[in-house]
């Protein structure tokens, strides 16, 4: 087998390694809250809830609830992608890839 076959052979698995565990970090929630505000995002970005204490609806400040929100939404999204990133560069060696991160 020649070094190139033996070089896309790798290329291939290392491939079908990264589809499977971007599979899984897409079904891995992460949460985080900060101030009242709890926000879930699933590792492919998507987000599953937001959760407002009590407290916040009582005597609302649109501006600070909007500042709450982005950053929940932000932390959360900070967590699925330094998770993601971790887990890919173990299979392409610390290598950083376009598009798979």
């Amino acid at each position: 087998m020649s070094n190139f076959q033996k070089m896309l052979k790798q290329a291939q698995k290392m491939q079908r390694d990264m589809e499977r565990k971007q599979g899984e970090l897409s079904k891995t929630e992460y949460p985080f809250a900060s101030n009242g505000v709890t926000v879930v995002a699933r590792g492919d970005f998507a987000l599953v809830s937001i959760t407002l204490a009590p407290e916040l609806l009582q005597n609302p400040d649109q501006a600070m609830l909007q500042d709450l929100l982005l950053v929940a939404v932000n932390g959360a999204l900070a967590k699925a992608r330094e998770d993601m990133e971790a887990k890919l560069s173990s299979i392409t060696g610390g290598m950083n890839l376009p598009g798979m991160g």
